[in-house]
This record gives structure tokens, C-alpha cells and sequence, in this order.
């Protein structure tokens, strides 16, 4: 789910080139046993709140649950899905708010899998959505990420300490939003 100082020209120059075929797509039902795998990865969890042990049936609700305010997408490579991104409109007058999550499978990662997903997020927030304030919490420690927000125009509003258990320890999460 998921960075530079300066500010870029725009983010495809600053990210490296996804593989060919990298599609980014909208989640649908049938992809419960994949995102199962995704979400079942060490590195893959360990930026996440997932939790382990997670299923495919887990998922099919989940999915299938998602309401209208709810936009999930997937990258897929090679018919595998190797990242996943959920964009979740809030409601009432925080409808211009939209929380932002996503995550790189462990065999992906640096490879711009998460500038494509992030991308395709912040161009459906901007162009299709009228979503004025993208925000997301990241892990203090989980610099790549805290870096590829940065490069999509986020920018650190606070620190939540102690915000959620992770490997036996509590550890301090990062507030970022993106105000256009």
C-alpha cells in the first residue's frame, strides 16, 4: 500500500519504466486467489495493516462488498496480479477526501509497478473524481514508499505514534496528503 525531496517535473520522468505488458486494471471478483497471494506475502503484508492467513474467500467478500465511493485497481503482469491500489471516497462533506492505500508484491518492487498504480490513482482522483485532498498513512520507517508519495505531491502533515502492531512491535505511522 506505500519517496524525493524535489519536486519533479512530473511523475513519469522520476519513475523507472514498468515492464512491458504491465496492465493496470479495476479489481473484480475473480481476483479473490490472487490478491490472496499478494496480500499473503511477508514484504507485501509487512507495510500493510493486513493481517496473515488471509483468504480467498476473504477476498471475494471484500471485493464484492467494495460500495460506489470505492475504486480498486490491480497491476498484472503476465496474467499475475503484482500490485494492487484502492482509492475509497469519503462521504458528506468530507467528499472532496479521498484515503489512498496500496501495495507492490515482494519480487516487484522498485521496478514501477507503485508509480504506475499511484499514478493511475492520482489521474482518477484529479480527472475523474474532483478529489481535492488524497491522503494516506505509511509507515515511518518505510522510506521507498515515503519517497514515491512524495514524488505524486504528497507531503507529511504528522506523525502517528505507536500506530499499529507490526511484528511483535508498535511503530509510528506517517500522515501524507496531496491537496490540489
Amino acid at each position: 500500500m506505500p519517496q524525493s525531496n524535489t519536486e519533479p517535473a512530473g511523475p513519469a520522468e522520476q519513475s523507472p519504466a514498468p515492464p512491458g505488458g504491465l496492465l493496470i486494471r479495476a479489481l473484480r471478483a475473480e481476483d479473490a486467489e490472487g490478491m490472496a497471494v499478494l496480500a499473503n506475502l511477508p514484504n507485501y503484508r509487512y507495510g500493510t495493516l493486513r493481517l496473515p492467513y488471509e483468504t480467498p474467500e476473504f477476498w471475494r467478500r471484500r471485493i464484492e462488498g467494495a460500495g460506489d465511493g470505492h475504486l480498486g485497481l490491480v497491476a498484472v503482469l503476465d496474467g499475475m496480479i503484482i500490485g494492487s491500489a484502492g482509492l475509497l471516497r469519503r462521504t458528506g462533506r468530507c467528499a472532496h477526501v479521498g484515503d489512498f492505500g496500496m501495495g507492490v508484491h515482494d519480487d516487484f518492487c522498485r521496478r514501477g509497478i507503485g508509480s504506475a498504480l499511484a499514478a493511475a490513482v492520482v489521474e482518477a482522483a484529479d480527472r475523474w473524481l474532483a478529489i481535492k485532498r488524497l491522503q494516506l498513512t505509511v509507515y515511518s520507517d518505510n522510506a521507498p514508499a515515503i519517497a514515491l508519495y512524495r514524488k505524486f505531491g504528497f507531503e507529511v502533515e504528522g506523525t502517528f505514534r505507536a500506530f499499529a502492531f507490526r511484528d511483535g512491535a508498535y511503530v509510528d505511522a506517517l500522515a501524507m496528503a496531496r491537496i490540489v
